[in-house]
C-alpha cells in the first residue's frame, strides 16, 4: 500500500517491523517511525491478533501490502490501524476491517479512511468489489458503512455483513 493521504489522515503499511514493535510497547513503535501512538494504541481486540499477523506477513510478505496503520496528521499520532484481510479472493473481493481508538471516535475519521480505502482498493487489479461485517450493535460502524455506500448483503449470528 502505497501512502493513502486524505484531509485528515494519512494511511501507511503497518510492516512487519513496526508490528514487532508495538508488541513491545508504544514507546518501541515510536522509536522505529515519525510517529506517535495514541495511548489507546493498539486497542486490545486488534493487538491479540499481531502475532498472528507477524507469523502470517513474515510467511507470505505480499499480503503485508494490505495492511495499515491510521495517522492522524495534524497530530501525527498512529490513532488506529485498518487493511483488506489478505488481499483479494478467487471473487475479486477484499474484506476491509478498521479500528480506532476511542479518544479519536466520533471525528469522521472511520468515514474519512473508509473513502480512501475503498477507493484505493476498487483500483487494484483483480478486485471488482469491497466487503465488510460488524456486529448489529456495532451502531458508529454501520452508520460509516452506511454513509460510505456500503449496501447490506445479509445478517447472519447477530454480524451484518456488507459490499459495495
Amino acid at each position: 500500500m502505497p501512502y493513502i493521504n486524505t484531509d485528515r489522515l494519512t494511511l501507511v503499511t503497518f510492516t512487519v517491523e513496526m508490528m514487532k514493535a508495538t508488541l513491545i510497547g508504544q514507546n518501541q513503535l515510536g522509536k522505529i517511525t515519525d510517529y506517535k501512538a495514541a495511548d489507546e494504541y493498539p486497542l486490545e481486540d486488534y493487538k491479540q491478533l499481531l502475532s498472528y499477523k507477524i507469523d502470517r506477513f513474515t510467511q507470505y510478505p505480499e499480503e503485508n501490502e494490505w495492511e495499515g496503520i491510521i495517522i492522524h496528521k495534524k497530530d501525527n499520532t498512529i490513532m488506529g490501524d485498518m487493511g483488506f484481510k489478505g488481499g483479494p479472493n478467487e471473487k475479486g473481493e477484499m474484506d476491509l476491517g478498521y479500528s480506532i481508538v476511542p479518544s479519536y471516535q466520533g471525528e469522521g475519521y472511520a468515514t474519512e479512511m473508509t473513502i480512501a480505502m475503498v477507493n484505493w482498493g476498487l483500483q487494484q487489479q483483480n478486485v471488482n468489489k469491497i466487503t465488510a461485517s460488524c456486529s448489529e450493535s456495532n451502531i458508529p460502524s454501520i452508520r460509516v458503512l452506511e454513509k460510505t455506500g456500503f449496501e447490506q448483503i445479509r445478517t447472519e449470528d447477530k454480524e451484518i455483513y456488507w459490499s459495495i
